[in-house]
């Protein structure tokens, strides 16, 4: 019986794997920009940068511990991310900017279930989140 319960935690881990790697490889196909021209390709580029990256590192990870590595990956950036804002002004309100950012990730992924969703209708998927 405890058995069943690691199987099916093990499975939706792995499902969870694979709807991070289809979400990052979908955003990963649009045309990221090589030399960019201003901040916000500055911005786009770091952005893709760092993804390519986590999905790389989950590639190369054994696959039994692709899940784990994708959790922790969340607070690597964070942490580098309060390491940046620590460093800014307070005037410029760097934390609130970097929750918006945050949720903004987050909203992504949201998009990408329901286009998803919209695309083709995919029965006994892993929810984005327990809408209970």
């Amino acid at each position: 019986m405890c058995g069943d319960m690691d199987d099916d935690e093990s499975e939706i881990e792995e499902r969870l794997y694979a709807r991070f790697r289809a979400h990052a490889q979908e955003l990963l196909a649009q045309p990221a920009p090589q030399e960019p021209a201003d901040l916000s390709e500055y911005l786009d580029k770091l952005f893709f940068d760092s993804l390519s990256r986590s999905v790389r590192d989950g590639d190369q990870t054994e696959a039994a511990r692709r899940y784990e590595r994708l959790g922790m990956q969340p607070l690597v950036f964070a942490r580098l991310a309060g390491f940046l804002a620590g460093h800014l002004a307070l005037s410029e309100d760097p934390l609130r900017k970097v929750i918006e950012a945050m949720m903004m990730g987050y909203g992504e992924a949201e998009a990408l279930d329901q286009a998803q969703d919209h695309d083709h209708h995919h029965h006994g998927d892993v929810p984005a989140r327990d809408h209970h």
